[in-house]
């Protein structure tokens, strides 16, 4: 069996990028953080590689973090395990309307 991997590169992520293909609804991931930690999290979609995935429930209008910076805010109800992109986050950075 393959290993599916994520990576949490900072303490204070709240997301986790996946480093493998052929993610689907219901895979298992193995998310491990710069500490040797490691959790096993089921993915809820289909996440294509490089892409985010939730390690917590994040709720709409609560921040997301990666890299220990905001990268956006949810825009929807995000469970632990969905997968984060532009349906349900909305950059902040570049808009220049704030």
């Amino acid at each position: 069996m393959a290993l599916n991997l994520a990576l949490k590169v900072h303490d204070q992520d709240n997301v986790a990028t996946i480093f493998a293909n052929g993610i689907v609804d219901g895979t298992k991931v193995e998310v491990r953080d710069k500490k040797g930690q490691s959790e096993i999290i089921t993915v809820h979609g289909d996440v294509p590689y490089g892409h985010k995935i939730a390690l917590c429930d994040i709720h709409k209008g609560e921040q997301i973090t990666k890299y220990g910076e905001e990268i956006g805010v949810a825009t929807a109800e995000i469970g632990k395990g969905d997968y984060v992109h532009v349906h349900n986050l909305d950059s902040m950075r570049g808009r220049g309307d704030l």
